[in-house]
């Protein structure tokens, strides 16, 4: 739904004065996010298409049916492996994955191999920040960096295909995972889950360093009720597609060859049993030609409490009656691959003798997987290569280390800088305090695949290594348990190591304060009914406060967080995310001003938790929040109509004008394409990066629609004086919508176009769609 962009060069008369004056004029190349949505899915080789049906043909209904199953790492046998079960989850050790490869394709019936899978999310060895972090960057470099690597390391060890990306759109902070996806936005979210598909697949998956994507969880599964894990999902259509899907659709037109529906029901119907989602939509509207497979016992899911035949295993959504019956209503409806539990297996044959799914429907789930096996090159190079598997040099190499370093750099933003708090001054004593400022970690994040708490750089570690004679004190304790042994006390719950902190940052010129979460207490099943800073850190802040001394809080979470209080105690606040494998290096280059902070907000952060949901892409009401008034769409408690701080927003040490919003025409008919141009200049005194941002509203429309879009982004570069001219174009995937049919609409009318530097946009023109 998205469209291309450039960035031009004003003109040289211009550019000339801009040498004498202001400084150069830049000139640019087509927008980032429009180069990471160019559609690259390549219609299915007739050469691979020959392959699969030879095989197919001579597959008995056993044999078809052990291809449908997904097992665990602790599930898999020899016996399994003999049988020719379909694919392997979870299982990492190289020695392991060879041995049951070499089981499957030398002792099976057919030769077929097993296709080995892991949940790489934000890196398998080499971890870079979590996806909500990259997605700050507002640079899809940032994610193929990350894919990059990942691929390569996850294919080194035998693993071909990845549980990644995730690109659940959510407005719920309270909902843990919102750390795995790019945060409230679906054009963002698109541009991302792009370019991370093309990073991990390439041109060709069966490359040695690339591995096929499954594109999840498919779908909605960000927006459960009052953010609780594996929640229902209730929304309207138009809703759906405009809101949701999207990224979806980018990372299949991308190229992403497998998917895995959601544990959610949306609308009353489970994912993993949503004949419009799987087959419709995915497999029929947007021609998928790959498989889906279930999330974790999603199928057993199905099923009504408690649980029959088998009478054992997880079962709550009341949409089959026992285990024959959801095996049939997730096969039916799309799902293709059962991951862990066990029923289409067990009960297929069943199910065919009682004509209740069809052999046409079980071949074809079949045709879909053996498709992406071969595409892998699995059939030609099933084994995997043990001395590269173990070697170090595979993994975690100097240059893997520099680019999750400048990743996490790129992914950290400036919340706020009073008093220009930041940068460090190099010449003055730095104290670190604080339950996560020695930690490695929770630098990892949650979903850290392989990597290792040893590998990680600390805050205080990367702060040492600028200036070893930093100091630290821990303030109070923050213990990563999950529940049920996790306990308000493990969680800065007591303020007895206070006084030594206060003493450490009135002995230093320049405090450090590293607070946040654990990395537990964000990703699966890690929802939250208060998002604030947990136990007492607040009262952590207010003490350093009280000494008088500078400082900054630096944070570290894996979702938005009520920070009303934060703010108006530090006079600096630089949200760093959960960073990586390379946290306390980065942090201390933006701390110390060797990078220049330029990351935004992919999501808005509340200023109190009864605000939820809030974010910038709403639709409009016939009674808009004024804060001068009682009678409209206001907290009566809150003086503010806004968040704290907004979607799109981020400070930098340097400062940057956007100007000069045109058009390149005032209309546009419903199949044409109008460009929007913009000026933006550092008008500051540091070289520093700056996010254009290009939003629309349609003002008048058959559905009310979100008072602000995102429809293009560039990230640039520029030294102090510079000026650069940003263009988008901007198509009928932009201005056109979906109705409550699931239908794509093109309207006539006016749309107005907003620019600037956050959603907050002030700069607009308009135009107008004509026919």
């Amino acid at each position: 739904m998205l469209r291309r962009g450039r960035t031009a060069a004003v003109g040289a008369a211009l550019a000339g004065l801009g040498l004498l004056v202001a400084g150069a004029v830049v000139a640019g190349t087509r927008s980032s996010d429009a180069t990471a949505l160019q559609r690259t899915r390549q219609p299915a080789s007739q050469g691979i298409e020959r392959k699969v049906d030879n095989l197919l043909k001579k597959m008995t209904v056993d044999e078809k049916l052990q291809q449908l199953q997904l097992l665990s790492d602790g599930q898999i046998t020899d016996a399994d492996a003999k049988a020719g079960v379909g694919s392997v989850f979870s299982l990492t050790d190289p020695a392991k994955i060879d041995h049951f490869q070499h089981v499957a394709v030398e002792q099976s019936r057919l030769h077929i191999p097993i296709l080995f899978a892991y949940d790489t999310i934000h890196g398998y060895r080499t971890i870079f920040p979590v996806p909500l972090g990259a997605a700050s960057s507002f640079d899809p470099s940032v994610a193929t960096a990350d894919d990059t690597v990942a691929a390569r390391e996850t294919a080194t060890v035998g693993i071909k295909q990845i549980y990644s990306p995730m690109v659940d759109v959510s407005h719920e902070p309270r909902w843990g995972r919102i750390s795995e996806a790019a945060g409230e936005d679906p054009y963002l979210g698109s541009v991302f889950a792009a370019a991370r598909v093309k990073a991990a697949q390439g041109a060709d998956y069966s490359a040695p360093d690339k591995v096929v994507a499954s594109v999840k969880h498919f779908a909605a599964y960000g927006q459960p009720e009052g953010g609780r894990e594996y929640n229902t999902t209730d929304m309207s259509e138009a809703r759906l597609h405009n809101l949701y899907l999207p990224p979806f659709k980018a990372a299949i037109d991308a190229g992403a060859d497998t998917a895995m529906c959601s544990f959610n029901a949306i609308n009353g119907v489970p994912g993993c049993a949503n004949q419009e989602l799987e087959t419709d939509v995915l497999k029929g509207e947007w021609h998928f030609d790959g498989f889906i497979e279930s999330d974790y016992t999603a199928v057993a899911e199905l099923r009504a409490c408690p649980p029959k035949t088998p009478d054992t295993g997880p079962c709550g959504h009341g949409v089959a009656a026992d285990g024959p019956a959801a095996a049939a209503a997730a096969l039916n409806a799309g799902t293709d691959s059962e991951m862990v539990s066990t029923n289409i297996r067990d009960f297929g044959a069943q199910l065919l003798a009682e004509h209740r799914i069809t052999m046409a429907r079980l071949d074809d789930a079949v045709r879909r997987i053996l498709r992406v096996k071969f595409r892998a090159g699995l059939f030609d190079h099933p084994y995997v290569d043990q001395t590269a598997a173990v070697a170090t040099t595979s993994f975690l190499t100097a240059a893997d280390r520099a680019a999750a370093r400048a990743a996490a750099g790129k992914s950290m933003v400036l919340l706020k800088n009073d008093n220009a708090t930041l940068p460090l001054d190099p010449a003055k004593s730095v104290v670190v305090i604080g339950p996560l400022g020695d930690s490695r970690h929770d630098m990892l994040g949650p979903w850290w695949g392989q990597g290792k708490d040893e590998d990680a750089v600390s805050l205080l570690a990367g702060i040492k290594a600028q200036d070893p004679s930093t100091t630290f004190s821990q303030g109070c304790t923050i213990l990563d348990k999950d529940p049920p042994d996790n306990t308000p006390a493990g969680e800065c719950g007591s303020d007895a190591e206070f006084a030594a902190a206060v003493a450490a940052a009135s002995s230093a010129d320049q405090v450090v304060l590293a607070l946040g979460e654990s990395r537990g207490q964000s990703g699966e099943a890690a929802a939250r009914s208060e998002i604030g800073l947990p136990g007492k850190q607040q009262e952590l802040i207010d003490a350093i406060k009280a000494t008088g001394k500078p400082f900054v809080v630096v944070l570290f979470n894996g979702r938005p967080l009520t920070l009303t209080d934060v703010a108006a105690s530090a006079p600096a606040i630089l949200e760093a995310w959960f960073p990586g494998v390379e946290a306390g290096n980065a942090v201390a280059d933006v701390l110390f001003g060797k990078v220049n902070p330029g990351g935004k907000l992919p999501v808005s952060f509340p200023r109190s938790l009864g605000q939820i949901p809030i974010y910038y892409n709403h639709e409009p009401t016939g009674r808009p929040c004024d804060v001068t008034s009682k009678y409209n769409s206001r907290y009566r408690d809150l003086a503010s109509c806004d968040p704290l701080y907004a979607f799109g927003f981020g400070l930098s040490y340097t400062t940057f004008s956007v100007t000069n919003l045109r058009l390149s025409a005032p209309s546009v008919p419903k199949s044409g394409k109008v460009t929007a141009s913009v000026d933006v200049t550092n008008t500051g005194a540091r070289a520093g990066d700056d996010v254009v941002q290009l939003y629309i509203h349609d003002p008048v429309a058959s559905i009310s629609q979100p008072v602000r879009r995102l429809r293009g982004f560039q990230r640039v570069t520029l030294k102090p004086g510079v000026a650069q001219t940003v263009t988008f174009t901007l198509d009928k995937r932009d201005f056109g919508f979906f109705d409550n049919r699931g239908k794509f609409v093109v309207e006539p009318g006016e749309i107005d176009v907003f620019a600037g530097d956050s959603s907050a946009a002030s700069l607009e023109q308009s135009f107008n769609v004509t026919g």
